[in-house]
């Protein structure tokens, strides 16, 4: 399956999971918003997550938007202390982490914290923890500041969003440990 697939799967569920969080979700992002994200970061954003964006661009409306806040995006969902960025919050992100070098340290190639080739899409409010795209390879990983990068923690966005979808259907279900849905949102306990 690939990343529209899966995004419009999780789509359905959250519409039939939670309807009063889903009508919040903002439209699809713009070609003009994608390409100044582009240039602003100097990197081209790969295919699948352009195709997400193009589907729902999460940035908060443009009155809602705290610049005291690092990121901002739609709030409880895929969980309470994460949310899916939209691709102004991404820019922003992305050049508090990216590096003169491309990697920091730029001595641990190997194993760095961050390289200019990582693009935030899913972050807390401080951007100390979140998931990136590859744009070498299209994995996804995560990054939390102080502890080593996990890169390749799914082979692309297309099994995130699955993984996603799965836990959706666990709480509808009712058999997800930490969330429920009340007059239609999910609520985290």
């Amino acid at each position: 399956m690939g990343v529209v697939e899966s995004w419009t799967r999780v789509m359905e569920l959250l519409r039939e999971t939670a309807p009063a969080d889903h009508a919040e979700l903002s439209g699809p992002a713009t070609e003009e918003a994608l390409q100044t994200a582009e240039e602003r970061m100097g990197i081209s954003l790969p295919e699948d997550l352009r195709a997400w964006l193009v589907r729902n661009n999460l940035d908060v409306p443009e009155e809602d938007f705290d610049d005291d806040v690092a990121c901002c995006g739609f709030a409880g969902f895929p969980d309470e202390g994460m949310f899916f960025l939209g691709v102004r919050s991404m820019a922003n992100l992305y050049a508090n982490h990216a590096t003169h070098g491309g990697i920091n340290p730029p001595d641990q190639s190997d194993n760095p914290f961050w390289r200019n080739d990582w693009i935030p899409f899913l972050s807390d409010q401080d951007g100390w923890t979140g998931k990136f795209v590859d744009a070498r390879d299209g994995r996804v990983g995560r990054w939390f500041v102080g502890n080593p990068t996990t890169a390749g923690e799914y082979e692309s966005l297309a099994h995130y969003f699955d993984s996603v979808a799965e836990m959706l259907m666990r709480i509808a279900a009712g058999k997800h440990p930490v969330c429920s849905v009340v007059d239609g949102r999910l609520v985290w306990s």
